[in-house]
């Protein structure tokens, strides 16, 4: 198993269950995303239990952490936006939790897995729709046939836009998907030489420390690109540029 790079992305039941036919089963992919809210949840509360104007340094690290979210979604959307700060701030923390578990010796990367990412940025999409027509009704569909397009080009133009704007949950879900996984399969496949080098395996070990903080830098990355884009989403359906 060693040598076998993808391995370490299979899902394994750790508790068998079905319903109706269906498997419910409680996986190893199950079990990181309970680990990923409970440390979310015990940090956030750590945190904020005892504030005070002199913060400790739980308290800054959450603060320094609420901050960067909110500039990050109000300099997208404006303060329009702010109203979807909780989404926004669980959203980035928990993909980043999980992208950080990932990183643990025998830890499992559920964001490697398409249909969660993919769950995901449908959430987005969902939400990014509705707002879109509960905030502008009907006139949310002009985000399709941008200002001063000329009649003849506008069939060609909202074929075009209507395409790109239903891309973006497939993109948005495979970009992060995909760079978790091809980072993984990299230090598996690194990892497998350095262990078939026996006496010598020592010598490029500091190229794997290297290797794996570039990985921790493309997990913490990739949750801020997946939060980023979802503000900008949201402010195509506030702001209907």
């Amino acid at each position: 198993m060693l040598l076998n790079p993808f391995h370490q992305f299979e899902i394994t039941p750790l508790i068998k269950l079905s319903i109706a036919g269906y498997d419910v089963s409680f996986t190893n992919a199950s079990l990181f995303m309970m680990l990923g809210i409970a440390l979310l949840l015990t940090f956030i509360y750590s945190a904020t239990r005892k504030a005070s104007i002199i913060p400790g340094k739980l308290q800054c690290a959450a603060e320094i952490l609420y901050e960067f979210v909110e500039s990050t979604l109000i300099g997208s959307t404006g303060k329009k936006g702010k109203i979807f700060f909780p989404f926004v701030f669980t959203l980035f923390n928990f993909v980043l939790i999980l992208n950080l578990l990932g990183m643990m010796p025998y830890g499992f990367t559920v964001t490697s897995h398409i249909i969660v990412t993919f769950i995901l940025a449908a959430i987005v999409f969902t939400i990014v729709i509705l707002t879109g027509f509960i905030k502008h009704g009907l006139h949310f569909l002009s985000l399709f046939l941008p200002n001063g397009t000329p009649l003849w080009l506008a069939p060609i133009l909202i074929v075009i836009e209507l395409f790109s704007f239903l891309a973006r949950p497939i993109s948005l879900s495979i970009r992060l998907a995909g760079n978790m996984l091809a980072g993984h399969v990299l230090l598996k496949v690194l990892g497998a030489f350095v262990a078939m080098m026996g006496m010598i395996g020592f010598l490029p070990i500091p190229l794997m420390v290297i290797m794996v903080g570039f990985e921790i830098f493309v997990a913490v990355l990739q949750a801020y690109i997946f939060a980023i884009l979802t503000c900008v989403y949201l402010n195509d359906a506030i702001n209907l540029h």
